[in-house]
């Protein structure tokens, strides 16, 4: 009887502390939705480039375009990708609001005049006071809205805000009862581009706080590093073709301008309001700065006011963001981590 129990204590054991190893898996799935930053994904997954890196590692990715782009996030925050597209704010409010620990595996880019304000029929942006706003709620486009009322002496009580899907909100702005948006491009360009419409407030006067990224599951980039360095291998790939002046350089930039429905003109417009980060060192400088941990602070105290840290969250630092220059908020609920571990070994050439 000893030599039974004995036998099945081994057993329970063996079954409890199994390697880390056994966890790794080959094949994973990566969503991203349309947008001038990540437009990239798109182009590397159909030239071959993310399945050169990926054989390279021998494992498999799926990558798959969202056509709504919280819906993406949601899809990602329930477990059906291993990997997103998304903004720094978006990151914190949705998959670590949702419990979820994320790390932001690259830094592509921040937004230098790719979101704006828009009126119609109006050129200062004060009179905007008393109007419908349609935006997607509690986006970066909210966070953008705030930002900028602040600048002009108005806050959030000044506007009616209205909750409007990015894949409704050019044809929205198209009917006469609507007069303010704020999105962002491609969708952006397209509004400007429509009579008596108006810029009033961008993003480049909040340089940096609109950060977009690709995150990755923190449990599943722990488990599986191959994963980690075949996206950040095959990013920093078209990222080096994508700035080129070469003609596959220029093709490059023609057929993520066609995917984002916009032609090479238009594309490289919206790229000129971009802030790329072409280069892995560059974006490891702005990974490892001082004032990430700063934007992180302003976007958790909007996202906290706003509610989107959860239920139970008492204050802005519910949640726990941890950055190369320190963290923020609850180190025992760290939930967002910005770890410039991949870009580095692609700046050093180990990837």
């Amino acid at each position: 009887m000893k030599k039974l129990v004995a036998f099945v204590l081994l057993l329970i054991s063996s079954l409890t502390f199994v390697p880390n190893t056994v966890f790794a898996k080959d094949h994973f799935k990566v969503c991203w939705s349309i947008y001038v930053g990540w437009m990239p994904w798109d182009y590397a997954a159909k030239s071959g480039i993310v399945k050169k890196w990926a054989d390279k590692y021998g494992i498999s990715i799926d990558v798959v375009q969202i056509n709504d782009y919280v819906e993406s996030i949601n899809q990602y925050t329930a477990g059906g990708f291993d990997a997103c597209t998304m903004t720094n704010m978006d990151a914190l409010t949705i998959p670590a609001a949702g419990n979820v620990d994320s790390t932001a595996l690259i830094i592509g880019d921040f937004s230098n005049g790719n979101d704006g304000v828009v009126l119609k029929n109006k050129k200062d942006f004060k009179e905007i006071k008393g109007q419908k706003v349609n935006l997607v709620q509690l986006s970066v486009s909210h966070y953008l809205l705030a930002r900028g009322l602040e600048s002009i002496g108005l806050s959030e009580k000044d506007i009616t805000v209205v909750n409007t899907s990015d894949a409704d909100i050019v044809s929205v702005y198209g009917t006469k009862d609507v007069n303010a948006v704020v999105t962002w491009n491609p969708l952006l360009s397209t509004i400007l581009a429509m009579p008596a419409s108006h810029e009033v407030f961008d993003s480049s006067k909040i340089p940096g706080e609109i950060i977009d990224l690709m995150v990755v599951n923190t449990k599943t980039l722990q488990e599986n590093p191959k994963l980690g360095k075949a996206l950040t291998g095959a990013w920093y790939e078209i990222m080096a073709l994508m700035n080129s002046k070469s003609e596959p350089g220029k093709k490059a930039r023609s057929d993520m301008a066609a995917a984002s429905a916009t032609d090479l003109k238009g594309f490289e417009a919206q790229l000129a309001t971009t802030k790329m980060f072409y280069t892995p060192a560059e974006a490891v400088a702005f990974n490892t700065g001082a004032q990430l941990k700063k934007t992180m602070q302003y976007v958790a105290e909007f996202s906290f006011t706003h509610g989107l840290l959860g239920t139970s969250a008492t204050d802005a630092k519910y949640i726990g963001i941890e950055t190369p220059a320190g963290g923020y908020g609850n180190s025992a609920n760290v939930k967002l981590r910005f770890d410039p571990t991949y870009m580095k070994l692609a700046a050093e050439g180990k990837l």
